[in-house]
């Protein structure tokens, strides 16, 4: 195995950073269902890849993660951040394009499931980042369980079960996940502009205003000149407010381009918001594909599994100069 991706000394990987002259630039837009059809390929591509790592996408996460790749550009041998991504489907989907991607949120992931570790390689960035195998195991077995003796001994036995038949799925891509588990406003382990590009899903939003600036400010500390910060957030016609279904801040496009220090006159779309919020609520392929789990719970963007979208996704583009 290799040294870690954020061993400053190492030589960097592949092509230079991802950005060039005439590729994206700094921008927030409004993310419209029409990306779908437009990019069929890449949406039924990524069906098929979540389904085949058994993970149920967010109510917008199709036009997110669309979004997302198609201004990520190229993949193999880049050093790839997925800020807040906890289990999240990019991180699996870029490894297995090549990409080595440093995974980071606040909540642990030291027990990733056995599954994912066997299908892609899966390293800690610190040795308390992630558990080994065997210690996976143990967990799994000494896991509490509700209900009778035998329902908790059924309980032990299959979980364990699970992740030995999770190990034996074949591998998958040439790329690396490196379990990072820090806060994004504290990234101590990784060197100043040392990555080629920073991706975030529907995950920044769960920071207030003041807290964003600092998450920003670290994100853009550790990307190189010329690297791309690709995030989508949820959005607010006006002012900013809280969803509290979904424990997330709706931003403004006057605030995004504040807090993420966009250059001015990056271009906005936000003049359309009623429109393309309509067509989101029309959407049937988003509606008739709802995950099962808004089903069982009043929090998220879907309570309950009703159909009701309450704000829409929006993505924001920054490109890191020189000064920054």
């Amino acid at each position: 195995m290799t040294p870690p991706p954020m061993d400053a000394s190492r030589p960097p990987l592949g092509a230079p950073p991802i950005h060039n002259p005439n590729g994206p630039g700094d921008k927030i837009e409004l993310l419209s269902v029409e990306l779908l059809d437009q990019n069929r390929a890449l949406v039924e591509s990524l069906k098929t890849f979540a389904a085949s790592v058994r993970i149920e996408l967010g109510w917008h996460y199709l036009l997110d993660l669309s979004w997302i790749l198609l201004h990520l550009d190229t993949i193999p041998g880049k050093r790839i951040m997925d800020a807040g991504a906890g289990i999240g489907v990019l991180q699996w989907y870029l490894a297995s394009q090549g990409g080595e991607v440093i995974s980071v949120d606040r909540i642990s992931r030291e027990a990733v499931s056995l599954r994912f570790r066997r299908r892609f390689r899966v390293q800690g960035l610190r040795t308390k980042d992630l558990l080994s195998p065997f210690q996976v195991l143990r967990k799994r077995f000494n896991q509490k369980a509700k209900g009778a003796f035998y329902r908790r001994w059924l309980v032990k036995a299959s979980s364990p079960l699970r992740e030995v038949l999770g190990w034996i799925h074949p591998r998958q891509g040439s790329g690396c996940v490196w379990i990072y588990n820090q806060d994004l406003t504290e990234l101590v382990d990784i060197p100043p502009e040392s990555l080629d590009a920073v991706v975030s899903v529907s995950a920044l939003e769960h920071n207030s205003p003041e807290g964003l600036e600092g998450v920003v400010k670290e994100v853009m500390r550790v990307l190189k000149p010329g690297g791309i910060l690709l995030a989508t957030l949820t959005a607010s016609r006006d002012e900013d407010w809280w969803h509290e279904a979904s424990k997330g801040w709706c931003y403004s496009a006057a605030s995004l381009k504040r807090i993420f220090n966009l250059a001015p006159g990056a271009p906005s779309n936000y003049e359309r918001y009623d429109e393309l919020l309509e067509s989101l609520r029309n959407c049937a392929e988003l509606r008739d594909n709802l995950a099962s789990f808004y089903s069982n719970t009043d929090q998220g963007g879907m309570p309950q599994g009703v159909w009701d979208p309450q704000y829409q996704p929006v993505g924001v583009c920054k490109i890191k100069t020189e000064q920054e």
